[in-house]
Parts: structure tokens; C-alpha cells; sequence
């Protein structure tokens, strides 16, 4: 269905210090990183796409978060959602609501919700009972 998602940064350095660890913690692999143009991407699997991209504006004009818009990255446990939560908010994140269960999704539905450095609002979401 996605080609790619594009999340804008202000200081890219800054940023990719931030999701390094996070899509680590995913195991979602790094596909590009290039400072020159102040971007980095990392890769579903098996297949090349979607990818998820940070970088600055194309425009080179200040980064604007948007309200109401999300990314939310599946994550393969419950543990590993509660993990990767706490790895964001020590790497300096705001907390949008701490990992708990979310009937009024489904059943099953396990997420924790943040916001990165420049404030895009991400999810990290488990929908199985494990």
C-alpha cells in the first residue's frame, strides 16, 4: 500500500541519534543515511518498501509537526513494546500515553504512544495476546 512515509526533522543528527536506537530495538534495518543530505531510511523486510524516512523539510523551511497525524511501527511483543517505550522516553521523547492495553481498538491491541524530538507523534503497537 506505502512507498514510503516521510517524518520531517529540524537537526537531523539530532534525530537520527534518536531513532538508531529505536528501529534497533524493531529490528528494522537501516537501508541509508546520508549526512550530506541530511536524511536516513530504514526498510521493511522481506521486501525493500515501504521505507520510513526522517529528514529535513525538502523546502529547507522550518519543520512543522502535524496534530492528528501518527506513524505507528508494529512491534512483535507486548515486552517489546513496554521495551522500546522506555527506550524512547530515556532517549528524551515525551510521553502521549504509556503502554497499556486498547480495547476500544481491539481486543488485542497493545500500544504505547510518543512523541520524538521535534514532536511527530509515533506508536509502537502489538496486536497479539503475547
Amino acid at each position: 500500500m506505502f512507498s514510503h512515509i516521510i517524518v520531517g526533522v529540524t537537526d537531523f543528527e539530532r534525530a537520527l541519534k534518536f531513532y538508531m536506537p529505536i528501529m534497533d530495538a524493531l529490528h528494522i534495518k537501516n537501508r541509508f543515511i546520508e549526512l550530506e543530505k541530511s536524511w536516513a531510511g530504514w526498510q521493511s523486510s522481506p521486501e525493500p518498501r515501504p521505507l520510513f524516512i526522517i529528514k529535513k523539510p525538502y523546502n529547507q523551511e522550518l519543520h512543522l509537526q502535524g496534530n492528528g497525524q501518527m506513524v505507528a511501527f508494529t512491534a512483535q511483543s507486548r515486552k517489546k513494546v513496554d521495551e522500546i517505550y522506555a527506550l524512547a522516553i530515556s532517549l528524551g521523547s515525551k510521553s502521549e500515553g504509556k503502554p497499556g492495553l486498547r480495547p476500544e481498538y481491539h481486543e488485542n491491541y497493545y500500544g504505547a504512544y510518543f512523541r520524538d524530538l521535534d514532536g511527530n507523534k509515533l506508536c509502537i503497537v502489538c496486536h497479539d495476546q503475547c
